[in-house]
């Protein structure tokens, strides 16, 4: 079957999510609305994005399945996938066979998120709608680095130095923010008025 292509592609850059076949399911859209609501995405594109990430990773995995289990080609790039799964966080020491791969959900991935992270994991938001909101404001780094994009996929390693930025008011010894600033610097006054 030969398709051809009407006009030129003018994309430069490789799609990130895949819209559904069918619009109206309603099972899908239901499922869909209620990974939005708890992980706090902001539009079911980021639900589409996760789907179509882990439907690339799984095409993968089926594929080096089907190569014979002492290729050279499967022992490589199969250790490769599941090493940097592992890394990921998201599969656990003991699976380590492509059996697994085939066996991740979108729910896996998004817990790996920074902003599921923030709230779930470290208790440094009250909601996750509230940690969203801190990642974007500049509230959160990640090592050294300032993280302001709520879909960081955070590994293993880096999880235990997720914490507040420096720059930001929320931090034990950070510096206080604008309003307390000032509130402190009214109080001040108001003391040395007493003083007179």
């Amino acid at each position: 079957r030969i398709t051809l292509a009407m006009g030129k592609n003018y994309r430069t850059r490789s799609k990130t999510s895949k819209t559904p076949r069918r619009p109206f399911e309603k099972e899908r859209l239901d499922r869909e609305l209620k990974l939005v609501g708890v992980f706090g995405l902001k539009n079911k594109r980021e639900v589409w994005r996760v789907q179509y990430t882990l439907a690339k990773i799984r095409s993968v995995a089926r594929n080096l399945m089907t190569l014979d289990e002492k290729d050279p080609q499967r022992e490589f790039q199969g250790a490769a996938l599941l090493h940097r799964l592992l890394k990921m966080g998201l599969l656990d020491e003991k699976e380590d066979k492509l059996d697994y791969v085939l066996g991740l959900s979108v729910e896996k991935f998004l817990a790996r998120r920074l902003q599921t992270c923030v709230f779930s994991t470290l208790k440094l938001a009250k909601s996750i709608h509230h940690s969203r909101c801190l990642i974007r404001q500049r509230h959160i780094r990640v090592g050294r680095n300032l993280v302001n994009v709520p879909s960081f996929m955070v590994n293993v390693d880096s999880e235990k130095l997720v914490e507040y930025a420096h720059t930001s008011p929320l931090g034990n010894n950070a510096r206080p923010g604008r309003v307390k600033r000032k509130k402190l610097a009214a109080g001040g006054e108001k003391g040395e008025e007493d003083d007179v």
